[in-house]
Order: structure tokens, then sequence, then C-alpha cells
């Protein structure tokens, strides 16, 4: 579904696309704060494993143009790998996981379940990365609650975007880990039927948004994705992905995000040749 919203500003307004289509008027992009000269750091319970999980991710990485950060966790091996783990982008859809959090948490904190409404917009919101339907819960939900599970869930470095952008909302691997983490484990933030549902969804993307952090996992393993894209008029396209894979003795998740590239399905390549040297690695 598309949405065009549009400014009467002129001068240095641009509009840009998010996720599955929404125009958002901008005055400016955010620049994430790097480091210089970034590497890709691991560590891990099995031996030999994180030294061969950063070679592999270097060397996926090492021909590649763009700006890239990465997060693995893997539950099994006790291995975490991290690349530019701080740095901010723009989440454009991957925010779409942490609106359905926070609504489960208020629902739960009120002790009610979702309302067929909500779950008919939830269900858009995730399966087919429907704007409308995340702006609708967006503006329902409010930034007072949005901003209070982020505190609940300990995602300090998330910052919401303004004025119902939130595909502008700010946010790092770190933080993506810690949501997805979340969602994989038994916790009290969120109730193991609200995890139940966020993965359920997260399983049954539609199958032209597949892509990403999947690409090479083992047929042993069940994948939950959310990807999200969008173009802005400096730092190019940002092309992100969130998985999480169990099964088959493995529980691991991985959050690649990128920007600086060309074009949306150079993000893409790029992403998916750091998760194939992953589910090599860890299978």
């Amino acid at each position: 579904m598309t949405q065009s919203l549009w400014t009467s500003r002129r001068a240095r307004t641009v509009a840009v696309g998010v996720g599955a289509g929404l125009l958002i008027p901008v005055l400016a992009a955010a620049t994430p704060a790097a480091a210089a000269t970034p590497t890709v750091s691991c560590t891990s319970a099995k031996a030999g494993l994180a030294a061969k999980l950063k070679k592999d991710i270097t060397a996926a990485l090492a021909t590649r143009k763009g700006t890239v950060a990465v997060g693995l966790y893997d539950r099994t091996t006790k291995t975490t790998c991290t690349l530019r783990a701080t740095s901010a982008y723009d989440s454009a859809s991957t925010v779409k996981v942490t609106v359905l959090a926070t609504l489960l948490w208020d629902a739960k904190k009120h002790n009610r379940l979702l309302t067929s409404r909500e779950t008919t917009l939830t269900k858009a919101m995730i399966t087919k990365s429907d704007n409308d339907a995340t702006s609708t819960l967006w503006r329902q939900l409010g930034l007072t609650k949005i901003k209070g599970f982020l505190s609940a869930a300990g995602m300090t470095q998330t910052k919401p975007g303004a004025n119902n952008y939130w595909g502008l909302t700010q946010e790092t691997v770190t933080d993506e880990q810690k949501l997805l983490k979340l969602v994989t484990a038994k916790n009290t933030v969120l109730s193991d039927n609200s995890r139940a549902y966020i993965l359920k969804l997260m399983n049954q993307v539609i199958s032209s948004q597949r892509w990403g952090t999947p690409s090479g996992a083992p047929s042993t393993v069940t994948v939950h994705v959310k990807n999200g894209w969008l173009q802005r008029s400096t730092h190019g396209w940002r092309v992100h992905s969130l998985g999480t894979f169990n099964g088959g003795g493995h529980d691991y998740m991985m959050s690649v995000l990128t920007q600086d590239n060309s074009t949306m399905s150079y993000g893409i390549t790029t992403i998916q040749g750091v998760a194939k040297a992953i589910h090599k690695d860890l299978a």
C-alpha cells in the first residue's frame, strides 16, 4: 500500500520512500556516527568459531561499498559478533517490529487481548510491510508508550521518529539485537503469547520480502524476518534486515543495517553476503 505525504516547504525538502512505499518529507538526513576504521569483533564459547566468523564476515564485506553494521548472537554456542554496533541508522520498516512489541507490551499492562482491528493492522504491518497500518498503530500508541517500551526493553540507543515519521526512528544494531533477544526467549517485558505472535508474523512475511538475513539459512531452522528499505537524498539507500533462526539444534539472530547503497538491490546483495557467511559458519 502506498501513501503520499507532501509538504509545502520547497527549498531543501526531499521526498523519500520508507519500506513498502510511504513518501515522507524531510529536511535533513541523519548522519550515523561511524568509527574511523571499524572491524568485526567476535567472541564464542566454541573453539575457533569466533575467528572463523570474523574472517568470513570481513571477507564478505571486503569488496562491498556502503556503510554496514552487523549484530549476531547465537545462544547455542554463546557466540556474539558486532560491527558498528552503536552507529545510528534510519530504521525504515524494521521499526515495525518495535511497534508491534510496544502494542503487545501495552496490552499486557492493561490485561487485554488485541482487538480484531489491531490484529488485522499488525498482520498487514509485518507480513506485507504495510505503511498505512503502521502509521495508524504509531499514532494510536503515541510517543509516550513507544518510549515506555524502549525503556522497559533497555533499548536506550533508539530514538523514535518525530512528527509521526516512524521510518526516521534512529536505531542501532545493539538495540535491534536486544529486541530480537526479547522476542526469542522468556522475559518479563513480553509475555510468551506476545513473543509467539511476533515470531508467527515474522515467519509469515510475503515471499517478495523474505530477502536479506534468511539468505543461506539451513533448511532445518525456522526463519523469522523483517526488512526495511528507504532512499534519501544523502547516504543513498538504507537497506536493513532482522532475522531470527531456530531449530535443528540452533538458536540465533542477526541484525544487518546498511546505508550509502547505490540501489536497493545493491544493499540486499551486501546483506545476503554477510548472512550466507554466518549461516555457513554456524551450521
